[in-house]
C-alpha cells in the first residue's frame, strides 16, 4: 500500500469504532500519525496500540465532543500534541431513530451536539491549520440527508445540516486551499448499525436478521457495507490524487440511494 500520507497529521473523530476506527487505521498504514478522538479511553488505547505496531504515532484523545468544553480541549490537545493538522475526518456521530411523538427535545439536541455541532468547533479550531498545510477535510454523514425517514428524523436532520455545512464549508475551502468533502454511507455493518436495527426491533418484532434481509432486498443492493469501503474513500479524497475535487458528497452505499444525486 502507498504511503500517500508519509508526515502528515490526521484527526479521526469517532475512532473507536466502526467506520471512524476502519478510517483511522487506513490512514496509519499509509503513513499518518493520528490523534483518535472518542469518549472511551479504553477502547481509543486499543485502537492506539494497532497504530504503533506500524510504527506510526497514535495521540488518544478521549473527551466528550457533544460539548463545547471537550471540543476545545480535544482540539488543544491535538494541535499541541500532533503540531498541527493535515487531515480532519469527522465520524462521530449517534442520533436515535423512534417514532416521533416520542422523541423530546434533549434527544433531538443530543444529535445535533455530537454530529453537526462537534464537526462546527473543530473544523473552527483546526482551520488555521489546515489552511496552513493545505489539508483535507472529510465529513462523513449519512444517506440520511438525502432521504428522509419518518422512524429516523433525527438522523435526517442532523445529516442534512452537516451536508449543508460541509457545502458551505468547502467554498471556504476554494479561498483557503482546504479540500473539503462529504461521504454518504449506506446500510455499513459497525455497532451503530446494530443500534438502528434493535431500535426497529422492538417496535416492529422482528427479528435482526429478518430486518437485515428485508433492508437488503428492499434496496436491491448486493450486501451491506463494510468499514473499509469508507475508509478506502477517504484515503483517496483526501491524497493529492484528488486535490481537484471540492465540494462534493459520494454515497457509498451499493447503489441503494434513489434518484440523481
Amino acid at each position: 500500500m502507498a504511503n500517500r500520507f508519509t508526515n502528515k497529521r490526521a484527526v479521526v473523530t469517532g475512532a473507536s469504532r466502526g467506520i471512524g476506527n476502519s478510517v483511522a487505521l487506513r490512514l496509519a498504514r499509509e503513513g499518518a500519525d493520528v490523534a483518535l478522538l472518542a469518549r472511551s479511553t479504553d477502547a481509543l488505547a486499543a485502537v492506539a496500540d494497532d497504530i504503533t505496531t506500524m510504527g506510526r504515532r497514535a495521540v488518544v484523545v478521549a473527551e466528550d465532543l457533544r460539548t463545547a468544553e471537550g471540543c476545545t480541549t480535544a482540539a488543544d490537545r491535538v494541535l499541541t500534541d500532533l503540531g498541527g493538522v493535515d487531515v480532519f475526518v469527522h465520524c462521530a456521530g449517534a442520533t436515535k431513530g423512534g417514532l416521533f411523538v416520542e422523541l423530546d427535545d434533549a434527544v433531538w439536541e443530543d444529535g445535533l451536539a455530537l454530529k453537526f455541532y462537534a464537526a462546527v468547533r473543530l473544523n473552527r479550531a483546526f482551520w488555521q491549520s489546515l489552511t496552513a498545510n493545505k489539508g483535507s477535510v472529510v465529513h462523513i454523514v449519512g444517506g440520511f440527508a438525502r432521504t428522509p425517514d419518518p422512524d429516523f428524523m433525527i438522523g435526517g436532520v442532523v445529516n442534512a445540516a452537516l451536508a449543508n455545512f460541509s457545502k458551505a464549508l468547502a467554498g471556504l475551502g476554494k479561498r483557503d486551499d482546504v479540500n473539503v468533502n462529504v461521504i454518504h454511507p449506506g446500510m455499513t455493518v459497525t455497532e451503530r448499525l446494530t443500534e438502528i436495527f434493535q431500535t426497529e426491533a422492538s417496535r416492529t418484532g422482528e427479528t435482526l436478521a429478518e430486518i437485515e434481509a428485508r433492508k437488503v432486498e428492499l434496496d436491491g443492493i448486493r450486501r451491506l457495507g463494510q468499514p473499509e469501503d469508507v475508509a478506502t474513500l477517504v484515503a483517496f479524497l483526501c491524497s493529492e490524487e484528488a486535490r481537484h475535487i471540492q465540494g462534493v458528497a459520494v454515497a457509498v452505499d451499493g447503489g441503494a440511494t434513489a434518484g440523481v444525486t
